[in-house]
């Protein structure tokens, strides 16, 4: 198995490419140091390793974010270790039972904002090893999270605004705002 280091424009945050499912059709997860872990056991392994402040499970990823002091250099062999030996010993990458869900019939609107984001917005954020998950839609606002690399990243605010918000109005005339909800 290879994975392939890649740099994101958040200084902070290096994306692992590792060439299958890590998340599969499965919400992308954040996990930061000092929130429980437990589900989520290659982000446990790696939130162990000293200078490792964050990790994001994308579809096909992992992005590592790192203290400011820290030097990738010095981390990248160690994260490379934890995902190699994860992946290879096909150990779980989240306990199922989270994955339990509920089916919610979302409006028309709704279902488009969604499909808008995930078919259009999603692919291009996770280039550069983050995400962008709706989180809801009121009074004409779109309210999202993102993760990985876009999380506290000096350009996803010009992002947000300039590429996502401005797409969102144009598909859909309801739209009045994108607003990123802090996590």
């Amino acid at each position: 198995m290879m994975i392939e280091t890649e740099y994101t424009p958040n200084p902070n945050v290096l994306k692992f490419n590792v060439g299958r499912d890590v998340m599969g059709h499965q919400s992308p997860q954040h996990i930061k140091k000092g929130f429980d872990a437990s589900f989520y056991p290659l982000a446990d392994r790696l939130l162990k390793i000293q200078g490792v402040e964050d990790v994001f499970l994308g579809k096909d990823f992992v992005s590592v974010g790192k203290h400011p002091a820290c030097d990738f250099n010095v981390l990248s062999p160690a994260i490379i270790g934890v995902i190699l030996d994860h992946l290879e010993h096909d150990l779980p990458i989240a306990n199922p039972q989270i994955f339990e869900s509920h089916c919610i019939a979302d409006d028309p609107l709704v279902q488009q904002i969604k499909d808008i984001i995930d078919q259009k917005v999603r692919p291009a954020v996770a280039q550069d090893g983050g995400d962008i998950v709706f989180d809801s839609f009121v009074n004409g606002i779109v309210y999202v999270r993102m993760y990985g690399a876009c999380s506290g990243c000096p350009s996803s605010t010009s992002t947000l605004k300039a590429g996502i918000e401005n797409m969102l109005k144009h598909y859909v005339p309801e739209v009045k705002d994108v607003q990123q909800i802090i996590i």
